[in-house]
Protein backbone atom coordinates (compact mmCIF):
# COMPACT_ATOMS: atom_id res chain seq x y z
CA UNK A 1 0.00 0.00 0.00
CA UNK A 2 1.38 3.41 -0.98
CA UNK A 3 1.90 5.83 1.92
CA UNK A 4 2.58 9.54 1.66
CA UNK A 5 3.20 12.36 4.05
CA UNK A 6 0.32 14.68 4.97
CA UNK A 7 0.99 17.15 2.13
CA UNK A 8 1.41 14.44 -0.51
CA UNK A 9 4.79 15.70 -1.70
CA UNK A 10 6.63 12.61 -0.44
CA UNK A 11 5.87 8.93 -1.07
CA UNK A 12 7.49 6.72 1.55
CA UNK A 13 9.79 3.95 0.34
CA UNK A 14 9.35 1.77 3.42
CA UNK A 15 7.80 -1.59 2.51
CA UNK A 16 6.19 -2.29 5.87
CA UNK A 17 4.30 -0.29 8.47
CA UNK A 18 4.18 -1.70 12.00
CA UNK A 19 1.74 -0.46 14.63
CA UNK A 20 2.41 -0.76 18.34
CA UNK A 21 -0.10 -0.39 21.14
CA UNK A 22 2.33 -0.59 24.06
CA UNK A 23 6.02 -0.50 24.93
CA UNK A 24 6.38 -4.29 24.85
CA UNK A 25 5.23 -4.33 21.22
CA UNK A 26 7.66 -1.53 20.37
CA UNK A 27 10.50 -3.50 21.95
CA UNK A 28 9.57 -6.62 19.98
CA UNK A 29 9.34 -4.73 16.69
CA UNK A 30 12.63 -2.93 17.26
CA UNK A 31 14.47 -6.10 18.23
CA UNK A 32 13.34 -7.84 15.04
CA UNK A 33 13.92 -4.95 12.64
CA UNK A 34 16.78 -4.49 10.21
CA UNK A 35 16.04 -0.83 9.49
CA UNK A 36 13.27 1.13 11.23
CA UNK A 37 12.00 4.71 11.39
CA UNK A 38 9.14 6.02 13.50
CA UNK A 39 6.30 7.58 11.51
CA UNK A 40 4.55 10.33 13.46
CA UNK A 41 1.70 12.48 12.24
CA UNK A 42 3.36 12.69 8.78
CA UNK A 43 3.66 16.49 8.84
CA UNK A 44 7.34 16.56 7.85
CA UNK A 45 8.06 17.64 4.29
CA UNK A 46 11.57 16.17 4.31
CA UNK A 47 12.37 12.45 4.16
CA UNK A 48 13.32 12.38 7.83
CA UNK A 49 10.72 9.68 8.65
CA UNK A 50 11.33 7.48 5.61
CA UNK A 51 13.21 4.20 5.59
CA UNK A 52 14.41 1.53 3.18
CA UNK A 53 12.73 -1.22 5.21
CA UNK A 54 10.01 -0.49 7.79
CA UNK A 55 8.22 2.30 9.62
CA UNK A 56 6.66 2.18 13.07
CA UNK A 57 3.49 4.04 14.05
CA UNK A 58 2.85 4.86 17.71
CA UNK A 59 -0.52 6.52 17.08
CA UNK A 60 -2.29 3.95 19.29
CA UNK A 61 0.01 4.98 22.17
CA UNK A 62 -1.75 8.27 22.77
CA UNK A 63 -2.57 8.32 26.48
CA UNK A 64 -1.73 10.73 29.26
CA UNK A 65 0.13 8.43 31.66
CA UNK A 66 0.42 10.66 34.71
CA UNK A 67 -0.32 14.25 35.67
CA UNK A 68 1.44 15.81 38.64
CA UNK A 69 0.14 19.34 39.07
CA UNK A 70 2.24 19.82 42.20
CA UNK A 71 5.45 19.09 40.31
CA UNK A 72 4.16 20.85 37.16
CA UNK A 73 4.75 17.76 35.06
CA UNK A 74 2.74 15.57 32.69
CA UNK A 75 3.91 12.22 31.35
CA UNK A 76 2.54 11.05 27.99
CA UNK A 77 2.90 8.16 25.60
CA UNK A 78 4.92 8.55 22.42
CA UNK A 79 2.03 8.79 19.96
CA UNK A 80 -0.04 11.57 21.50
CA UNK A 81 -0.81 14.72 19.51
CA UNK A 82 -1.04 18.23 20.91
CA UNK A 83 -4.71 18.40 19.92
CA UNK A 84 -5.39 15.42 22.20
CA UNK A 85 -3.09 16.43 25.06
CA UNK A 86 -4.13 20.08 25.36
CA UNK A 87 -7.82 19.51 26.23
CA UNK A 88 -6.79 16.91 28.82
CA UNK A 89 -4.51 19.45 30.47
CA UNK A 90 -7.15 22.19 30.28
CA UNK A 91 -9.64 19.91 32.03
CA UNK A 92 -7.21 19.75 34.96
CA UNK A 93 -6.55 23.48 34.98
CA UNK A 94 -3.12 23.12 33.38
CA UNK A 95 -1.39 24.31 30.22
CA UNK A 96 1.74 24.16 28.11
CA UNK A 97 3.87 27.26 27.63
CA UNK A 98 3.59 27.14 23.86
CA UNK A 99 2.03 25.37 20.90
CA UNK A 100 2.82 25.21 17.20
CA UNK A 101 0.48 26.57 14.54
CA UNK A 102 -0.99 23.08 14.04
CA UNK A 103 -2.46 21.06 16.96
CA UNK A 104 -2.53 18.02 14.66
CA UNK A 105 1.17 17.20 15.07
CA UNK A 106 2.61 14.61 17.44
CA UNK A 107 4.38 15.80 20.58
CA UNK A 108 7.36 13.49 20.07
CA UNK A 109 7.77 14.40 16.40
CA UNK A 110 7.63 18.12 17.16
CA UNK A 111 10.27 17.83 19.88
CA UNK A 112 12.52 15.61 17.77
CA UNK A 113 12.70 18.21 14.98
CA UNK A 114 12.84 21.40 17.12
CA UNK A 115 9.44 22.46 15.83
CA UNK A 116 8.19 25.67 17.44
CA UNK A 117 5.44 28.19 17.89
CA UNK A 118 6.22 31.88 18.19
CA UNK A 119 7.34 33.88 21.18
CA UNK A 120 10.46 35.94 21.79
CA UNK A 121 10.64 34.60 25.36
CA UNK A 122 9.48 31.06 24.57
CA UNK A 123 11.66 28.18 23.40
CA UNK A 124 10.86 25.59 20.78
CA UNK A 125 8.58 22.71 21.78
CA UNK A 126 11.48 20.45 22.80
CA UNK A 127 12.39 22.86 25.59
CA UNK A 128 9.27 21.77 27.50
CA UNK A 129 10.58 18.19 27.69
CA UNK A 130 12.09 17.14 31.02
CA UNK A 131 12.45 13.38 30.49
CA UNK A 132 12.32 10.84 27.64
CA UNK A 133 11.87 7.06 27.47
CA UNK A 134 13.70 5.71 24.41
CA UNK A 135 13.79 2.16 23.06
CA UNK A 136 17.36 1.58 21.86
CA UNK A 137 18.45 -0.73 19.04
CA UNK A 138 18.63 -3.72 21.39
CA UNK A 139 15.02 -3.20 22.47
CA UNK A 140 15.85 -1.87 25.93
CA UNK A 141 14.07 1.17 27.37
CA UNK A 142 16.49 3.92 28.35
CA UNK A 143 15.31 6.93 30.35
CA UNK A 144 17.06 10.27 30.06
CA UNK A 145 16.10 13.30 32.11
CA UNK A 146 17.16 16.90 32.18
CA UNK A 147 17.86 16.64 35.90
CA UNK A 148 19.86 13.40 35.94
CA UNK A 149 21.51 13.30 32.53
CA UNK A 150 22.29 16.94 31.78
CA UNK A 151 24.48 17.03 28.70
CA UNK A 152 23.25 13.76 27.16
CA UNK A 153 19.67 14.89 27.58
CA UNK A 154 20.47 18.12 25.73
CA UNK A 155 21.75 15.96 22.90
CA UNK A 156 18.76 13.63 22.83
CA UNK A 157 15.92 16.16 23.16
CA UNK A 158 16.12 17.13 19.47
CA UNK A 159 17.08 13.60 18.44
CA UNK A 160 15.71 13.34 14.88
CA UNK A 161 14.67 9.75 15.68
CA UNK A 162 18.32 8.68 15.55
CA UNK A 163 18.40 7.18 19.05
CA UNK A 164 15.28 5.03 18.69
CA UNK A 165 11.51 5.27 19.22
CA UNK A 166 10.56 7.70 22.00
CA UNK A 167 7.77 5.83 23.78
CA UNK A 168 7.22 8.37 26.54
CA UNK A 169 7.85 12.03 27.33
CA UNK A 170 7.57 14.13 30.46
CA UNK A 171 6.69 17.77 29.85
CA UNK A 172 6.62 20.90 31.98
CA UNK A 173 3.14 22.33 32.54
CA UNK A 174 1.81 25.44 34.25
CA UNK A 175 -1.57 26.76 35.44
CA UNK A 176 -4.02 27.35 32.62
CA UNK A 177 -4.34 30.83 31.12
CA UNK A 178 -6.44 32.66 28.57
CA UNK A 179 -5.25 34.16 25.30
CA UNK A 180 -6.85 36.58 22.88
CA UNK A 181 -5.91 36.78 19.23
CA UNK A 182 -6.06 39.98 17.19
CA UNK A 183 -5.09 40.29 13.53
CA UNK A 184 -3.88 43.58 12.08
CA UNK A 185 -3.59 44.62 8.43
CA UNK A 186 -1.28 47.16 6.83
CA UNK A 187 2.01 46.57 8.67
CA UNK A 188 4.76 48.25 6.68
CA UNK A 189 7.76 46.12 5.75
CA UNK A 190 9.94 49.08 6.69
CA UNK A 191 8.34 49.29 10.14
CA UNK A 192 8.69 45.53 10.49
CA UNK A 193 12.44 45.85 10.00
CA UNK A 194 13.02 48.94 12.15
CA UNK A 195 10.67 47.93 14.99
CA UNK A 196 11.26 44.20 14.81
CA UNK A 197 12.11 43.57 18.46
CA UNK A 198 9.24 45.71 19.74
CA UNK A 199 6.72 44.07 17.42
CA UNK A 200 7.64 40.55 18.43
CA UNK A 201 7.89 41.42 22.13
CA UNK A 202 4.42 43.02 22.10
CA UNK A 203 2.52 39.77 22.83
CA UNK A 204 3.10 36.23 24.01
CA UNK A 205 3.02 34.92 20.45
CA UNK A 206 3.44 37.06 17.33
CA UNK A 207 3.45 36.11 13.65
CA UNK A 208 3.82 38.26 10.57
CA UNK A 209 2.48 36.92 7.27
CA UNK A 210 3.78 38.34 4.01
CA UNK A 211 4.21 37.53 0.33
CA UNK A 212 7.27 39.84 0.25
CA UNK A 213 5.68 42.03 -2.43
CA UNK A 214 4.82 45.68 -2.10
CA UNK A 215 5.35 48.02 0.85
CA UNK A 216 3.18 46.14 3.36
CA UNK A 217 3.02 42.68 4.90
CA UNK A 218 -0.27 40.78 4.63
CA UNK A 219 -1.05 40.59 8.34
CA UNK A 220 0.28 40.88 11.89
CA UNK A 221 -1.13 38.23 14.26
CA UNK A 222 -0.81 39.01 17.99
CA UNK A 223 -1.76 36.43 20.64
CA UNK A 224 -1.81 38.01 24.11
CA UNK A 225 -2.17 36.41 27.54
CA UNK A 226 -5.13 38.04 29.27
CA UNK A 227 -6.44 38.37 32.80
CA UNK A 228 -9.50 40.11 34.21
CA UNK A 229 -7.73 43.48 34.27
CA UNK A 230 -6.04 43.34 30.84
CA UNK A 231 -6.96 46.42 28.76
CA UNK A 232 -9.05 46.04 25.61
CA UNK A 233 -7.20 45.02 22.43
CA UNK A 234 -5.44 47.79 20.55
CA UNK A 235 -7.29 49.08 17.51
CA UNK A 236 -3.94 49.91 15.93
CA UNK A 237 -0.49 48.38 16.41
CA UNK A 238 2.71 49.64 14.79
CA UNK A 239 0.72 51.47 12.14
CA UNK A 240 -1.42 48.41 11.30
CA UNK A 241 -5.20 48.39 11.85
CA UNK A 242 -7.17 45.67 13.64
CA UNK A 243 -9.16 43.51 11.23
CA UNK A 244 -12.96 43.66 11.50
CA UNK A 245 -13.47 40.09 10.38
CA UNK A 246 -11.62 36.82 10.94
CA UNK A 247 -8.78 35.99 8.57
CA UNK A 248 -6.92 32.93 7.29
CA UNK A 249 -3.12 33.07 6.91
CA UNK A 250 -3.51 32.15 3.24
CA UNK A 251 -5.22 34.78 1.07
CA UNK A 252 -8.65 33.43 0.18
CA UNK A 253 -8.50 30.68 2.83
CA UNK A 254 -11.56 29.82 4.92
CA UNK A 255 -11.33 31.77 8.18
CA UNK A 256 -13.58 29.21 9.84
CA UNK A 257 -10.68 26.74 9.83
CA UNK A 258 -8.73 29.08 12.10
CA UNK A 259 -8.82 29.62 15.84
CA UNK A 260 -11.02 32.47 17.06
CA UNK A 261 -9.78 36.02 16.51
CA UNK A 262 -11.20 39.55 16.88
CA UNK A 263 -9.75 39.93 20.37
CA UNK A 264 -12.09 37.39 21.97
CA UNK A 265 -10.33 35.69 24.86
CA UNK A 266 -10.39 31.93 25.33
CA UNK A 267 -8.33 29.00 26.64
CA UNK A 268 -4.68 28.89 25.58
CA UNK A 269 -5.06 25.78 23.41
CA UNK A 270 -7.92 27.33 21.45
CA UNK A 271 -5.91 30.46 20.52
CA UNK A 272 -2.17 29.68 20.33
CA UNK A 273 -2.45 27.43 17.23
CA UNK A 274 -3.50 29.15 14.03
CA UNK A 275 -5.79 26.26 13.09
CA UNK A 276 -8.59 24.35 14.80
CA UNK A 277 -8.04 20.66 15.50
CA UNK A 278 -11.35 19.68 13.88
CA UNK A 279 -10.48 21.23 10.50
CA UNK A 280 -7.84 20.42 7.89
CA UNK A 281 -4.97 22.77 8.71
CA UNK A 282 -3.43 25.25 6.28
CA UNK A 283 -3.87 24.06 2.69
CA UNK A 284 -2.70 20.46 2.49
CA UNK A 285 -1.40 20.32 -1.08
CA UNK A 286 1.70 22.32 -0.27
CA UNK A 287 5.44 22.14 0.43
CA UNK A 288 7.08 24.06 3.23
CA UNK A 289 10.58 25.41 3.77
CA UNK A 290 11.84 27.31 6.81
CA UNK A 291 15.11 28.95 7.77
CA UNK A 292 16.38 30.12 11.16
CA UNK A 293 18.56 33.21 11.50
CA UNK A 294 20.02 34.74 14.69
CA UNK A 295 17.55 37.38 15.81
CA UNK A 296 20.04 40.23 15.75
CA UNK A 297 20.16 39.73 11.96
CA UNK A 298 16.38 40.06 11.52
CA UNK A 299 16.34 43.48 9.85
CA UNK A 300 19.11 42.58 7.42
CA UNK A 301 17.46 39.26 6.59
CA UNK A 302 14.14 40.98 5.88
CA UNK A 303 15.92 43.40 3.54
CA UNK A 304 17.57 40.46 1.79
CA UNK A 305 14.27 38.62 1.26
CA UNK A 306 12.13 41.49 0.01
CA UNK A 307 13.62 41.50 -3.52
CA UNK A 308 12.47 37.87 -3.96
CA UNK A 309 8.76 38.76 -3.83
CA UNK A 310 7.99 38.91 -7.53
CA UNK A 311 10.06 35.85 -8.36
CA UNK A 312 8.30 33.84 -5.65
CA UNK A 313 4.80 35.02 -6.58
CA UNK A 314 3.86 32.13 -8.93
CA UNK A 315 4.58 29.44 -6.34
CA UNK A 316 4.43 31.12 -2.91
CA UNK A 317 1.17 30.86 -0.95
CA UNK A 318 2.45 32.82 2.04
CA UNK A 319 5.53 33.39 4.18
CA UNK A 320 5.44 33.60 7.98
CA UNK A 321 7.94 35.23 10.32
CA UNK A 322 8.19 34.07 13.94
CA UNK A 323 10.65 34.31 16.85
CA UNK A 324 12.04 31.65 19.19
CA UNK A 325 14.04 31.96 22.40
CA UNK A 326 17.51 30.45 22.68
CA UNK A 327 18.16 27.05 24.24
CA UNK A 328 20.96 24.56 25.01
CA UNK A 329 19.79 21.63 22.84
CA UNK A 330 22.54 20.34 20.57
CA UNK A 331 20.59 20.04 17.30
CA UNK A 332 18.21 22.92 17.86
CA UNK A 333 18.88 25.90 15.58
CA UNK A 334 18.29 28.05 18.68
CA UNK A 335 21.34 26.61 20.46
CA UNK A 336 23.03 29.70 19.03
CA UNK A 337 20.69 32.03 20.92
CA UNK A 338 17.38 33.76 20.06
CA UNK A 339 16.27 33.12 16.49
CA UNK A 340 13.92 34.49 13.87
CA UNK A 341 12.32 31.90 11.59
CA UNK A 342 11.37 32.65 7.99
CA UNK A 343 8.79 30.12 6.85
CA UNK A 344 7.59 29.60 3.27
CA UNK A 345 4.43 27.74 2.25
CA UNK A 346 4.64 26.90 -1.45
CA UNK A 347 2.25 25.33 -3.91
CA UNK A 348 3.10 21.64 -4.30
CA UNK A 349 5.49 21.99 -7.25
CA UNK A 350 8.87 20.65 -6.20
CA UNK A 351 10.65 21.40 -9.46
CA UNK A 352 9.65 25.07 -9.29
CA UNK A 353 10.54 25.25 -5.60
CA UNK A 354 13.92 23.62 -6.19
CA UNK A 355 14.60 26.32 -8.77
CA UNK A 356 14.03 29.22 -6.32
CA UNK A 357 15.27 27.80 -3.00
CA UNK A 358 19.00 28.22 -3.76
CA UNK A 359 18.49 31.96 -4.28
CA UNK A 360 16.63 32.32 -0.97
CA UNK A 361 19.27 30.27 0.81
CA UNK A 362 22.06 32.33 -0.76
CA UNK A 363 20.41 35.56 0.39
CA UNK A 364 20.19 34.23 3.96
CA UNK A 365 23.63 32.59 3.97
CA UNK A 366 25.50 35.69 5.27
CA UNK A 367 23.37 35.49 8.42
CA UNK A 368 24.10 31.84 9.17
CA UNK A 369 20.71 30.50 8.12
CA UNK A 370 19.79 26.95 9.14
CA UNK A 371 16.88 24.91 7.74
CA UNK A 372 14.12 23.25 9.76
CA UNK A 373 14.86 19.51 10.00
CA UNK A 374 11.35 18.59 8.86
CA UNK A 375 11.15 20.88 5.84
CA UNK A 376 12.75 21.05 2.42
CA UNK A 377 16.11 22.61 1.64
CA UNK A 378 18.82 22.51 -1.01
CA UNK A 379 21.55 23.60 1.42
CA UNK A 380 24.68 21.44 1.42
CA UNK A 381 24.99 19.25 4.54
CA UNK A 382 28.52 20.47 5.29
CA UNK A 383 27.28 24.06 5.29
CA UNK A 384 24.60 23.11 7.83
CA UNK A 385 27.00 21.03 9.94
CA UNK A 386 29.40 23.89 10.59
CA UNK A 387 26.71 25.67 12.62
CA UNK A 388 26.27 22.73 15.03
CA UNK A 389 29.41 22.51 17.20
CA UNK A 390 28.06 19.50 19.10
CA UNK A 391 27.29 17.50 15.95
CA UNK A 392 30.12 15.00 16.48
CA UNK A 393 29.01 14.52 20.08
CA UNK A 394 25.50 13.84 18.80
CA UNK A 395 26.83 11.22 16.39
CA UNK A 396 28.57 9.50 19.28
CA UNK A 397 25.41 9.66 21.40
CA UNK A 398 23.36 8.15 18.58
CA UNK A 399 25.89 5.34 18.10
CA UNK A 400 25.71 4.52 21.81
CA UNK A 401 21.97 3.86 21.39
CA UNK A 402 22.24 2.36 17.90
CA UNK A 403 25.73 0.97 17.15
CA UNK A 404 24.76 -0.68 13.84
CA UNK A 405 22.66 2.17 12.46
CA UNK A 406 19.26 0.45 12.67
CA UNK A 407 17.51 3.83 13.07
CA UNK A 408 19.51 5.66 10.42
CA UNK A 409 18.15 6.41 6.96
CA UNK A 410 19.30 8.27 3.86
CA UNK A 411 18.26 11.60 5.36
CA UNK A 412 20.31 11.11 8.54
CA UNK A 413 23.27 9.67 6.66
CA UNK A 414 23.35 12.73 4.42
CA UNK A 415 22.37 15.54 6.80
CA UNK A 416 23.83 14.37 10.13
CA UNK A 417 26.38 11.60 9.74
CA UNK A 418 27.95 12.80 6.48
CA UNK A 419 28.17 9.30 5.06
CA UNK A 420 25.66 9.36 2.18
Amino acid sequence: MTRTNWAGNLTYQARDLHRAADIAQVQEIVAGARKLRVLGSRHSFSAIADCSDAQLSLEQMNRVIALDAGASRVRVEGGIRYGDLAPALQARGLALANLASLPHISVVGAAATATHGSGSETGNLATAVTAMDIVNASGDVVRLSREADGDSFAGAAVGLGALGPVVGLTLEVEPTYDVRQTVYAGLSHDVLATEFEAIFASAKSVSVFTDWRGPDANALWRKERVTSDTPAPLSEAFGATAARHAMHPLPGGAAGDCTEQLGRAGPWHERLPHFRMEFTPSNGAEIQAEFFVPREEAARAIAALRPHGERLAPILMISEIRTIAGDDLWLSPAHRGPQVAFHFTFHRDWEAIRAVLPAIEASLAPFGALPHWGKVTTMAPDRIARHFPRLEAFRDLARSFDPEGKFRNDFLDRMVFGTA
